[in-house]
């Protein structure tokens, strides 16, 4: 973050990156496109043991920027240096500066070549910059412009190198053009002779040319500011020979203009303007970015082929609005009144890279969002891979013209991007590479300086200041320069305390280090490295750890190298004259010079990262394993990044120290009281506290303890009493994120070339149980103590502060269960992550509860908890956002977990009423909740499936006879209303027809009998036919009559097959418990046992059965059976029976035979 420009409430940490598509250049002064630049090899670097010096090609070939530039803000800056670039100007630069009146119009050209250029009335003075084997006489040329209405301008004067491809340009090899904005052309075949020119005139029509620049063979190319170009082309007299370059006659020109507008490939409208031109010099390619298109040509030595026009109006401008505005509740309306200006285009490794600022004229308050779009050409089309990166530039909406911006991309091989307008330079990135650079603003504007131009040269970004001159911008993390003692301090660290030895010495090492001190010795090693004397340091290595070492030698390296790390950053200020006397003898290590706190630090880390590119460069860094910290085992490499983040925690720390020294200090004693240190009289707590940088973490507790101390002294009702919970939180806050940001940008440093199979369990310091504890007692005292009893505005401030102590929590915990995702340790992951879920919960619930939606959603967001987002769309009825989130977390299956949700609080309306877009999803989903699906297929039209489902579900119901009943009446309704053929409709109404039927048997039950067995039709459940057989001829059924005995009968054909049950048997049963149910003791005066026995159930039962046609011989038992039959009961041995039972057998059955 950069402190003089705050990001948008829009813009996340980092910025906002989308893989997407697309590429530009600009204005004030541009670069006129990329060169060959050839990567040096690392090995012959001057800056050997620079981080940028092993990791880009570039750099090592650099002119070392010697001049500091005291800019006004450069003390403000966090990240960058801002430093002067070579020697002092040519006295004709700085007299013209010096003539120039405050309306004067001033620009400046700077070239990849070496050389620069200032334009001032109708002057152009061109001079070397950087070192170069040219006489510093000859190094400076002063030319008259041709005479202008206009302004003139350094985008109208080029230079073209006519020597041999490599060779350092000389002042006779160096041709010069300029322009006028009304087309006059002036050139100089060679700067050694400014008297020599010709002079030839370009027609645009009307149109003002806007830049010439170098391109092929010693040729140019002029743009109009309407889009038309000229190749200008000198011949071997001077003579300048100038054509229109080609129109739309690309390879897709014969396919007509609605087809190619599909392809993105219109050509260039009449009312386009242009923006930016840029020439790629190794694919001998010429662009032009306009306001609608980015048009591309291949230039030749004297022949040019239009190849496309891409419309980057149609292709981009929706990608840019979504990565600002996506997540606007109403975006829909935002983006048809965003408005994007395409203003410059360079290019890197990765592709074109364009500038483009958005604002939408509605927001309050209205924000200019800058963004790098980064396409890659793919030869005769553009690639279908966009990445947008919407920078942390957003300052405040004035006019078009000053949302004007120029854009450098100074290294080919870097990802380094430089946003500059007249009074300001903002540091960035593409977005493309691994690792984000730190994004910062640095104003020049101050005290009157102001920029008249830039470029780059030897992959730095070069801008020309009035006051400062050339300056260029460093990133600090990349410095590679130690400081001045740091040499003799190594050299005393390895020969020991009280050696007379100034250096130390490999050809007497051994004499006065001990063999086995493997410590120092690795020490030895890389202070020879730090002497660029790489040989001898990776021999040194090689002989203490060879290669076929046994697991003592891999622990002793582990060992080693960690003592080293922690002996660097725990380093007792020697050269303090006020630590003279409390270095303890044994402790005399890597010294450092600094005086002043914060500069002891900074000379901490660069000894570190030193140490770090030592480690890699010799070898040994593949090699490391685990070594202990906290309890636990880690990743030394890990081990090594965490005491380069607590240098950076230690940093902030102090730069808070410096703000609010009482807070500060009364913490940092508490902690050393817990320590049990000394100070000596002579130095201060402070001094004490920041010497031992790996105990920096204990500050955390301290620092709450004084908070809730002051919380519980002070008064409430003062300013001071919730300021204190503010000052602590941005303490903890900016620690813990700058540690966290060391870590996610150097992340590559501290990975190996091959990821061990299996590497510990890896919890960063700052997800320790004590600073995890410290955050959830942080996050008790905002919402608990501070946040009911402060005012909206201080609310807001306390928990922003609060979301991002949060963000720090989660992502300790997100990384922690990344190294434990793995087969093996699948139980360990599981329980942490039921504990880091729980944790989430618990921290982000009272977020919802405090109505802070929108920092909830953040958190939520990035760390998936998807039960957050859902109660959040429900409390504020945001159905447009959980659609987004269905769509934006599709990979995570958030509308699974959406659907769930939705049956687990019994919301099924919202459920079944998801639009249109979610029907797939929710019917996938279904497949598992068959008893909703037929309830969407019913809402999607789908009859046929709602048919299926629901005779499915029907046909397994056995819980509910009414559900069942209910269930198969729907199916058939569905069936009904389908599309059916009718043969296959038929047949599945009489299937469900069938099952009605055995229902009936239930839903016909007696109601005495229900009552007698306290059953209900509507909660009892579905019983099979046994069951029901049972129900009708069971003595409870005391009103059982010739019907109920003929439907237990008829229940006999439902009996399954895979049921256990003979059904003669049952038959059986059921004809004896119907004889049982009649007196059979007397005839009753009627001596015909057929008239007697006519009114019994049996008999009746009889007489059905034959006016349905049933063959009574074949379906009853024989008559001796029955008589056998146990059933039968005290009837088996009645007379009267047995001979009433024969004769009514003898009427029946035989009678029908």
């Amino acid at each position: 973050m950069f402190p003089s420009a705050p990001a948008s409430p829009r813009t996340p940490s980092g910025s906002a990156r989308r893989n997407l598509g697309s590429a530009a250049p600009s204005p004030l002064s541009r670069p006129g496109g990329r060169k060959n630049m050839p990567a040096v090899a690392v090995a012959n670097s001057p800056v050997l043991f620079s981080p940028v010096a092993r990791r880009g090609g570039t750099l090592s070939a650099r002119a070392t920027p010697a001049r500091v530039i005291q800019l006004p803000s450069a003390s403000e800056t966090i990240n960058y240096d801002v430093k002067g670039f070579g020697s002092s100007l040519p006295v004709k630069v700085m007299e013209a500066l010096k003539k120039a009146d405050a309306d004067d119009q001033l620009s400046v050209q700077v070239d990849e070549s070496g050389w620069a250029w200032l334009v001032h009335k109708e002057r152009l003075i061109v001079w070397k910059i950087g070192q170069s084997p040219v006489a510093k006489l000859s190094l400076c040329k002063e030319l008259q412009l041709p005479p202008s209405d206009f302004q003139w301008s350094s985008s109208l004067a080029t230079i073209s190198c006519l020597g041999a491809s490599g060779e350092v340009p000389s002042l006779q090899s160096l041709a010069i053009m300029v322009a006028t904005s009304e087309g006059s052309v002036r050139y100089w075949p060679s700067l050694a002779h400014e008297g020599s020119y010709t002079e030839t005139f370009t027609d645009f029509g009307g149109s003002l040319c806007s830049f010439l620049t170098a391109v092929k063979g010693g040729s140019f190319i002029l743009s109009s500011s309407s889009g038309q170009l000229v190749r200008l082309i000198p011949d071997s007299s001077g003579k300048i020979h100038q054509h229109a370059l080609p129109q739309g006659q690309g390879m897709f020109s014969g396919i007509g203009r609605k087809v190619s507008s599909l392809l993105g490939i219109l050509s260039p409208g009449n009312d386009a303007v242009i923006s930016s031109v840029l020439w790629d010099k190794e694919r001998s390619s010429f662009y032009m970015l306009t306001s609608s298109n980015l048009n591309k040509w291949e230039i030749d030595d004297s022949s040019e082929r239009y190849i496309l026009s891409w419309d980057i109006n149609r292709i981009l401008k929706e990608h840019i609005t979504d990565a600002i505005w996506g997540s606007e509740s109403n975006y829909e309306d935002i983006k048809g009144g965003v408005n994007i200006q395409y203003m410059d285009l360079q290019q890197n490794r990765d592709g074109l890279v364009i500038l483009a600022a958005a604002w939408h004229p509605g927001d309050r308050p209205c924000l200019v969002y800058y963004t790098l779009i980064t396409v890659e050409d793919k030869g005769y089309q553009m690639s279908d891979d966009v990445v947008v990166e919407v920078t942390q530039y957003n300052p405040s909406f004035q006019s078009e013209e000053e949302v004007v911006c120029c854009l450098i991309v100074p290294d080919y091989f870097s990802h380094a991007a430089y946003l500059y307008k007249e009074n300001e330079v903002f540091a960035c990135s593409t977005g493309t590479g691994r690792i984000s650079l730190p994004q910062e603003k640095i104003i020049f504007g101050i005290q009157g300086d102001s920029i008249l131009g830039a470029g780059s040269c030897t992959g730095l970004p070069i801008f020309f200041a009035k006051k400062s001159g050339l300056t260029t911008i460093l990133s600090r993390e990349n410095t590679s320069v130690l400081p001045e003692d740091l040499e003799d301090s190594l050299s005393c660290s390895v020969a020991g305390p009280r050696s007379e030895s100034p250096a130390f010495d490999t050809t007497s090492r051994l004499e006065f280090i001990p063999q086995e001190d493997k410590t120092k010795l690795l020490k030895g090693a890389f202070l020879q490295y730090c002497r660029k004397d790489i040989v001898n340091a990776q021999s040194m290595v090689a002989e203490l750890f060879p290669s076929n070492t046994d697991l003592d030698s891999d622990t002793e390296l582990d060992r080693a190298v960690t003592q080293i790390s922690v002996d660097l950053i725990d380093d007792y200020p020697a050269s303090d004259p006020r630590w003279a006397e409390s270095v303890p003898e044994e402790a005399v290590g890597f010294s450092n010079t600094s005086l002043i706190l914060l500069h002891q630090l900074e000379d901490k880390t660069k000894a570190h990262s030193f140490f770090i590119e030592f480690l890699h460069q010799v070898g040994v860094f593949e090699h490391l394993g685990s070594f202990p910290v906290r309890a636990m085992p880690m990743a030394t490499r890990l081990l090594l990044c965490e005491h380069a983040e607590k240098l950076a925690a230690a940093i902030v720390l102090k730069n808070h120290h410096c703000r609010l020294p009482d807070l500060v200090n009364a913490a940092i004693l508490m902690a050393l009281n817990k320590r049990e240190c000394d100070i000596p009289p002579n130095l201060t707590p402070a001094d004490v506290f920041f010497r031992e940088v790996s105990q920096i973490d204990s500050i955390f507790e301290c620092l709450l303890e004084e908070e809730e101390q002051i919380l519980k002294d002070m008064p409430m009702e003062s300013i001071e009493w919730a300021q204190i919970v503010v000052n602590v939180n941005n303490i903890i806050k900016d620690m813990l994120q700058a540690a966290s940001q060391y870590r996610q940008s150097r992340a590559s440093l501290y990975k190996p070339e091959e990821l061990p199979e299996r590497e510990p369990e890896y919890i960063p310091w700052t997800a320790s149980s004590g600073l995890r504890a410290a955050v959830i007692r942080q996050h008790g005292i905002i919402l608990q103590m501070v946040y009911p009893q402060v005012d909206s505005n201080l609310r807001s401030i306390v928990a922003e502060q609060l979301v991002a102590l949060l963000d720090c929590f989660l992502d300790g915990y997100a990384s922690q269960l990344k190294s434990v995702d793995r087969p093996a340790d699948q139980e360990r992951y599981s329980n942490l992550e039921m504990e880091y879920k729980q944790k989430r919960t618990e921290l982000l619930s009272p977020l919802l509860s405090l109505g802070q939606y929108q920092m909830a959603a953040t958190l939520a967001e990035k760390y998936h908890d998807f039960d957050i987002l859902v109660q959040m769309c429900e409390q504020t009825d945001n159905q447009a956002r959980l659609q987004r989130y269905m769509n934006q977390f599709a990979d995570q299956n958030f509308s699974d977990f959406l659907f769930r949700w939705y049956l687990e609080k019994g919301k099924r309306g919202k459920l079944l009423s998801q639009p249109i877009a979610q029907h797939g999803q929710l019917a996938n989903f279904l497949q598992a909740h068959e008893h909703l699906s037929w309830l969407h297929e019913i809402n999607s039209q789908d009859l046929q499936k709602a048919h299926s489902t629901l005779q499915t579900l029907a046909n397994t119901e056995t819980r509910y006879f009414a559900k069942k009943k209910t269930l198969l009446g729907l199916s058939k309704l569905a069936a009904l209303a389908s599309d059916f053929s009718e043969d296959i409709l038929q047949e599945k109404i009489e299937e469900i027809s069938e099952q009605e039927r055995f229902l009936l048997h239930q839903e016909t039950l007696p109601e005495q009998l229900l009552a007698e067995k306290q059953l209900s039709l509507n909660d009892m459940p579905v019983l099979s036919a046994s069951q029901l057989i049972d129900m009708y001829i069971c003595d409870e059924n005391r009103r059982a009559n010739e019907y109920d005995f003929k439907k237990a009968l008829d229940l006999l054909e439902y009996i399954d097959e895979g049921e256990e049950v003979d059904v003669n048997d049952l038959k059986l049963k059921i004809l004896c418990k119907a004889l049982q149910r009649d007196g059979w003791s007397s005839s009753d005066g009627k001596d015909d046992p057929i008239e007697a026995s006519k009114d019994s159930i049996f008999v009746k039962i009889l007489q059905k059965l034959l006016k349905e046609g049933v063959q009574l011989s074949e379906y009853l038992p024989e008559v001796n059976d029955m008589l056998q039959a146990n059933e039968l009961g005290n009837l088996k041995c009645n007379a009267y029976f047995r001979f009433v039972l024969k004769a009514n057998y003898e009427l029946y059955v035989q009678g029908q035979a």
